[in-house]
């Protein structure tokens, strides 16, 4: 099983990388859609993490995916700035899931 990284900047790749996680950059949101539904047919795929601003340009994809897909698991990552908030993140998936505002 392998992780794969889909970012919007070269410096998570490349860490990714040295970590032994391939990856890439994309900016776009038909890019990212693309590899995405690439990445989640792949049967050596179990991981999928992506930077909090490629999520961002996918949400309403990426969260349906989150919440009805048994595999690959799709995870949220902060970039080298740290500027996510997995916490609010969180709340909004569970919030969907069970149609209760935390």
């Amino acid at each position: 099983m392998k992780a794969y990284c889909i970012s919007d900047n070269a410096d998570t790749v490349m860490g990714m990388r040295l970590a032994g996680i391939e990856g890439e950059v994309i900016h776009e949101r038909e890019g990212i859609l693309k590899r995405l539904d690439e990445l989640i047919h792949d049967p050596e795929i179990a991981v999928i993490l992506m930077t909090t601003k490629t999520v961002s340009l996918c949400y309403d994809v990426v969260s349906e995916y989150k919440l009805n897909l048994s595999s690959p698991l799709i995870t949220e990552i902060s970039d080298r700035h740290g500027s996510a908030k997995i916490g609010e993140t969180i709340d909004r998936y569970i919030s969907e899931a069970i149609g209760i505002k935390l």
